[in-house]
C-alpha cells in the first residue's frame, strides 16, 4: 500500500478537471464499466500536518463529513492528531441512472454531474459532496430539471423554518441578504419540484454540514463545487434524485458493491440488504448470479463505508464458462437460502 502525501494529493486535486477544484473523473473505456477512480492508490491515505479534525479533513479534499467519518472508524472526529494518517475516498460506482444531467444519490450524500462529451477528448463525470434533509425535511425523490439559476441571491425563509428559529431562541429576518452568513451561499439553482427546493452554496456558518443530513430539504455544497457545477450547467439540465445505499458495477471485468448505511429515521435489515445485493449483482451479471466472494458481501453490508469492494471478476470472454455462474430460476432459491443462512450463523 501507497501512502500518498498531503502535499501530493492536493497537487492531484486542483490539477485535474481545471474546473474551481472540482472532483473530475474520466469514464472508463468500456461503457459497460460504471467504478470511477480519483488516486492511483487503491487506498489512498494523507497525513495531518498538524492537529486538526476529519472535517477539517474532508474540507480540504471536497469530500462529506459522513464520508470521511465512515472510511475512519478508528479516528476520533474532533482530534487528529498532527502525523495521524487518514484514509480518503478513492473509487465510487457510478449510480443507475442515465449519464446525462446530474444525479443526486441522497444515500451517500453525492452528485454526478456529466457534462457534454467535448469532441476528442474522453467523457468525464465531475462528483460533488453535499448535505441533505433531515429526517424531517427529507429531500424529494424523482426526476426533475433545473429552472432557474440565480448568483448572489438574498434568502426568504419560509414560515416554517421562521416558526422554527423563533422557537429555538433564534429569530430571524424576513429577507436574509446576499453574504458570507446568507446560508444559499452565492449561487443557487431552482428545480422544478414543489415546495422550492434548490441545490445551494453554504453560509460560513455550517461549511463543515456538507455531506450530513441537517438541511430543510435542499441540496447544500462546498462554495467552489456550487460555482463549478453553476458554470457549468445550463437551465433545462435533467437532475435524478435517487436513493440507493447499495450500488455494484463493473470495472475490467471485475464486479464491485458500494454499501452506505441507513439515512436518519430508516432502519434496513440485513435481510433487506442482503436481497437488495443479490437483485443488484444479478441484474449487473446478465440475470446469471455468479459464486462470488461472499466474506467480501458480508463485510460490505456490515461495515457500510461507502468503499467499492471486490465480488467477482469473470473472464473476459462473451459466453460465460461452464460452471462460472448459476442459472438464475433454477438456482438462485438455493444459493439466496445458503448465503442467508451463513449470514445468520456469523
Amino acid at each position: 500500500m501507497k501512502v500518498r502525501s498531503l502535499f501530493a494529493c492536493s497537487i492531484l486535486l486542483s490539477a485535474i478537471g481545471g474546473m474551481a477544484n472540482a472532483t473530475t473523473y474520466t469514464l472508463p473505456e468500456n461503457s459497460n464499466d460504471s467504478v470511477i477512480a480519483q488516486f492511483q492508490d487503491d487506498v489512498p491515505l494523507t497525513r495531518a500536518e498538524q492537529n486538526e479534525t476529519l472535517p477539517d479533513v474532508a474540507r480540504r479534499f471536497l469530500l462529506g463529513q459522513t464520508e470521511i467519518v465512515r472510511l475512519n472508524p478508528g479516528i476520533d472526529r474532533w482530534q487528529v492528531k498532527k502525523d495521524e494518517i487518514v484514509r480518503l475516498a478513492n473509487r465510487r460506482i457510478l449510480p443507475d441512472t442515465p449519464h446525462e444531467g446530474i444525479t443526486l444519490n441522497i444515500a451517500e450524500y453525492r452528485m454526478y454531474y456529466y457534462p457534454p462529451a467535448q469532441k476528442g477528448a474522453a467523457p468525464q463525470v465531475m462528483s460533488f459532496a453535499h448535505g441533505i434533509g433531515r429526517q424531517d425535511w427529507k429531500t424529494p425523490l424523482g426526476k426533475t430539471t433545473i429552472v432557474r439559476k440565480v448568483k448572489d441571491p438574498s434568502w426568504h425563509p419560509p414560515e416554517s423554518i421562521r416558526r422554527e428559529h423563533a422557537a429555538n431562541g433564534d429569530p430571524l429576518p424576513t429577507v436574509v441578504p446576499p453574504g458570507p452568513h446568507n446560508p444559499l451561499g452565492a449561487y443557487m439553482l431552482h428545480l422544478a419540484v414543489p415546495g422550492g427546493y434548490l441545490i445551494h452554496g453554504t453560509d460560513i456558518d455550517k461549511i463543515y454540514g456538507i455531506g450530513m443530513q441537517i438541511t430543510h430539504g435542499c441540496v447544500r455544497m462546498y462554495p467552489e463545487d456550487i460555482e463549478a457545477l453553476y458554470n457549468s450547467v445550463p437551465v433545462g439540465t435533467p437532475v435524478y434524485m435517487v436513493k440507493q445505499p447499495i450500488k455494484v458495477g463493473w470495472l475490467d471485468n471485475t464486479l464491485y458493491i458500494e454499501a452506505h448505511p441507513d439515512l436518519e429515521g430508516e432502519e434496513t435489515t440485513m435481510e433487506q440488504k442482503l436481497d437488495t445485493a443479490l437483485k443488484l449483482i444479478q441484474k449487473a451479471n446478465s440475470r446469471i448470479l455468479p459464486e462470488f466472494d461472499r466474506t467480501a458481501l458480508t463485510q460490505a453490508l456490515t461495515i457500510l463505508d461507502g468503499n467499492p469492494v471486490a465480488l467477482y471478476q469473470r473472464l473476459p470472454v462473451t459466453l460465460p464458462a461452464a460452471g462460472n455462474g448459476f442459472n438464475l430460476q433454477a438456482s438462485t432459491p438455493m444459493l439466496y437460502q445458503k448465503i442467508l443462512e451463513e449470514f445468520r450463523s456469523k
